[in-house]
């Protein structure tokens, strides 16, 4: 595969997986389409390491571990605003953990 076919497959399935997990979470979550996508590539990558780490190199992750990685990471960036599982928060919007 050519390496310009395989950057526009990794954005477009990472934009997908992404675009899932923000979609998994309630309330809008301010990210451009670039992040959408480095949210989802960043969940693939996470899952990935982490099944091949668990199972020494036997298995690969799914889609559904990459969609969890990427609801972690979305999760995160959450609380680092200030929001909770519900509440996507503000980056003004500073609550105690």
């Amino acid at each position: 595969m050519s390496l310009i076919a395989f950057i526009i497959s990794t954005f477009f399935s990472g934009l997908i997986v992404g675009a899932l997990a923000r979609l998994a979470l309630p309330g809008r979550d301010p990210m451009s389409i670039w992040q959408t996508a480095l949210v989802g590539i960043g969940g693939s990558w996470g899952a990935g390491l982490l099944v091949a780490l668990l199972t020494h190199g036997r298995y690969t992750a799914g889609f559904f571990a990459s969609f969890v990685g990427a609801f972690l990471i979305v999760y995160l960036i959450r609380r680092s605003r200030g929001g909770s599982l519900s509440h996507p928060g503000t980056p003004g919007d500073r609550r105690a953990f």
